[in-house]
């Protein structure tokens, strides 16, 4: 009975809400921009024509690219940002050297260092007198409306939006939640996945990161191997108007139409709510970055010194509200332009995504490739159980495991939590005895990147919410501290899960970008992305992701070896007919399974003939304490197939 009284309140506020009674009047609305306009702050600190802007060789360079360019001839330079410090180092110079505009568009945007940090840093631009636009897809970003209030006034130069709120709040409850499913399930389904800073339209960087501090290295227990590209010269005025196509569809909403926002406006008529310097968990390692960020010999030593000078470079992204008109050839651009990539793939595609669950369209380009008398070899870099946030998603990977070796002949290389190659500065100074909380508990707070042992930058060119951006990932955010941590491990220590999206097809082009090449980017999610047709560039993120296929950095996944005839072909075509029902696939015994180095051997492809002699099989879910999370993973491979697409 209780069920039910809940299911026909939750129908009863969906219908209340998708029928507009969640809307504001025009007459609340003007009472809020009127508060705003009363009481913004208005304080400018500087006077000169540059807005003080500080001298930054990475908008020098942006500006010599520019000047060498010509419309048959563009010239650009592009850094690959592999590890956290130089990814935010570069963030925070460029807001420095700003002197006219600054506008970002992100998926989340959390309060940590990370977050508060760059928050800052734009609010000084804002005061100084440099247009600063902040665009944040609603659903994980700002979900405070005490302290949006305070942001819709710091500066009269800045001004935040978010996309897609679909019952008009910057908040949204679970209850709210459970009903934008109900309602308006596509709309609410859709979210923006771009991740772009652009500054002066000169230089731009996209890649996996969003604000919070996993992505720059920043977290004590759980960190992302992610990958961001900076590109200085034409491109950057694509990224520009990308961002202003963005920033004027109607679902990006102004902070005075929200009606949290706009309650806490209208409420605090005596200026209350105002922006205050942060205080930050870790001050020290804040200032820490925020010197290298001002120190032109680490600029030049971390971000400059590999430049690459090039000139093909494109900027992709689908449109916003995608799925409005999901037919249209350019709502999904960046999807099909992948697409034709792989499609003439001749010798090698090289794959790097935290999400190994394939679109339709991709299955069928990769089954094509597969079948010719001289396919391409497809390296694909991702998660493992033990290192993804994502476990639902992961276990969709799972069940197609045998599809991806034989179907469309990948070589699948799982990261491990603790790679070899992980990032120090993400180790420096963390505690060894991090454990993992298991799944059934919420945590509190605590993300970035590691490629400490790599060149950090190649150039010329959850503790949070996972990216999954799915309903089972979404929806976890609303427990007492809106965080689950991933499987808990049998060891302890910091971990590191994959969050790159990359792809380099025939050592000739290369993409960087935000598409996890699952079915949410193809059809649901906004995407964007660069790329770059330059060998150089194309050989160095090639080697960057194969880096992360090494033995000490990832499992190999391959077929168990068959010891028993006849049982073992009988399992196998159990496996196999149980793999093809959408629901009820509860055969255990699984095709595939990974695979550790033995010492002594060199690496080899899974399809070697002596591929068993030198790779010994560590289970399904090395290293993962699998008592709980066993069960989960079985019940998401047999009952979740028909979720794949939200997932």
């Amino acid at each position: 009975m209780r069920g039910m009284r809940r299911l026909l309140l939750l129908l009863t506020l969906a219908a209340s809400l998708a029928t507009g009674g969640c809307s504001l009047s025009a007459a609340r609305i003007q009472k809020a921009d009127a508060v705003v306009a009363l009481t913004v702050d208005r304080q400018s600190t500087c006077d000169q024509a540059d807005h003080c802007a500080t001298p930054s060789a990475l908008i020098d360079a942006a500006m010599e690219a520019n000047a060498a360019s010509t419309d048959s001839t563009p010239v650009h330079v592009a850094t690959l940002l592999e590890d956290g410090e130089s990814a935010l180092a570069a963030r925070i110079n460029l807001i420095r050297a700003a002197r006219q505009s600054i506008d970002v568009q992100t998926y989340i945007w959390e309060q940590d260092d990370a977050g508060k940090l760059v928050l800052d840093e734009l609010v000084a631009a804002a005061r100084r007198g440099v247009r600063v636009r902040i665009l944040a897809d609603q659903l994980f970003s700002f979900r405070d409306p005490g302290l949006l209030a305070g942001l819709a006034r710091a500066s009269d130069h800045m001004e935040i939006r978010l996309y897609n709120p679909t019952f008009a709040s910057a908040k949204t409850p679970p209850l709210e939640f459970a009903a934008g499913i109900v309602c308006c399930f596509f709309r609410f389904n859709q979210r923006m996945h771009n991740k772009l800073i652009v500054v002066d339209n000169l230089v731009g960087i996209t890649g996996g990161r969003n604000y919070e501090d996993r992505y720059f290295d920043w977290d004590p227990a759980f960190d992302y191997v992610d990958r961001d590209v900076m590109i200085g010269g034409p491109a950057a005025r694509a990224m520009g108007a990308s961002f202003a196509q963005f920033w004027a569809h109607k679902r990006a909403v102004p902070l005075t139409h929200l009606r949290d926002v706009n309650r806490e406006l209208v409420a605090d008529t005596d200026d209350l709510k105002q922006w205050k310097p942060p205080t930050y968990d870790n001050p020290a390692r804040v200032a820490e970055l925020l010197t290298h960020a001002a120190d032109p010999a680490w600029i030049d030593e971390r971000l400059l010194q590999a430049s690459l000078r090039l000139n093909r470079v494109e900027y992709l992204s689908d449109l916003p509200g995608k799925t409005d008109e999901p037919k249209r050839r350019e709502s999904r651009a960046l999807t099909r332009h992948i697409m034709g990539l792989v499609r003439n793939a001749k010798s090698e595609v090289v794959l790097q995504t935290p999400y190994l669950v394939m679109s339709r369209p991709a299955k069928k380009i990769f089954s094509t490739l597969h079948k010719q008398p001289d396919p391409p070899r497809v390296v694909v870099s991702t998660n493992s159980l033990a290192s993804t946030d994502a476990f639902a998603v992961y276990a969709m990977s799972y069940k197609h495991r045998k599809r991806y070796l034989t179907d469309y002949g990948f070589e699948i290389y799982e990261l491990k939590p603790r790679p070899s190659n992980a990032d120090r500065d993400a180790l420096e100074g963390q505690p060894h005895d991090v454990a993992t909380p298991p799944v059934n508990r919420v945590v509190g707070s605590g993300g970035g990147s590691r490629r400490g042992t790599r060149s950090s930058a190649v150039s010329g060119v959850d503790t949070g919410p996972s990216e999954t951006s799915g309903f089972l990932s979404a929806g976890r955010r609303y427990g007492p501290s809106a965080r689950h941590r991933p499987a808990p491990l049998l060891t302890a220590g910091v971990r590191f899960g994959l969050h790159a999206k990359s792809i380099v097809v025939d050592d000739t082009f290369a993409m960087v970008g935000t598409h996890n090449f699952d079915p949410r980017s193809d059809h649901y999610n906004t995407e964007s992305g660069v790329i770059i047709y330059d060998k150089r560039f194309a050989d160095r993120l090639r080697g960057s992701i194969m880096q992360d296929t090494e033995p000490g950095n990832a499992w190999v996944i391959g077929p168990r070896q068959k010891t028993i005839p006849v049982l073992s072909e009988v399992n196998e075509f159990i496996g196999d007919v149980s793999e093809r029902l959408p629901f009820f696939d509860l055969w255990p015994f699984r095709y595939a399974t990974s695979y550790e180095l033995k010492p002594g051997c060199v690496p080899m492809r899974w399809t070697d003939p002596k591929f068993f002699e030198c790779y010994k099989p560590v289970g399904d879910f090395p290293e993962v304490d699998v008592s709980l999370k066993l069960i989960y993973t079985r019940m998401i491979t047999a009952f979740g197939s028909a979720s794949s697409g939200i997932l």
